[in-house]
């Protein structure tokens, strides 16, 4: 079961509950018939309980909301975004290197 502190996101909230965040935001792209999605799932969730009030953790499913997928150039999932004051500021494709990758991506922006 997914964290009550992560957000899923829909195109129609992006500019509320990314770009307008005041603390910085990572964005899980994912969808729902990724192997890789779903295996890293616990790490999000793990990294978003950690982190209340310091980053708010956001998922979008890319299949259900294809307009920031396409503006973000989304080709590969899972795909996470670092976005700090509305820009982004940090990447990663892929699952590698786990829960320590995703905290060594999110540390510098916090």
């Amino acid at each position: 079961m997914a964290s009550a502190n992560v957000v899923t996101t829909t195109d129609d909230a992006w500019q509320k509950d990314v770009l307008d965040s005041n603390v910085p935001v990572l964005v899980d792209f994912w969808a729902t018939w990724c192997m890789p999605c779903k295996a890293i799932a616990p790490h999000v969730d793990a990294l978003a309980d950690a982190n209340i009030g310091k980053l708010k953790v956001v998922k979008l499913d890319i299949v259900a909301n294809k307009k920031a997928a396409q503006t973000y150039g989304v080709t590969n999932i899972p795909l996470f975004l670092v976005f700090k004051g509305g820009k982004v500021v940090g990447k990663q494709v892929g699952t590698g290197g786990g829960a320590q990758a995703l905290k060594k991506l999110v540390e510098p922006h916090m």
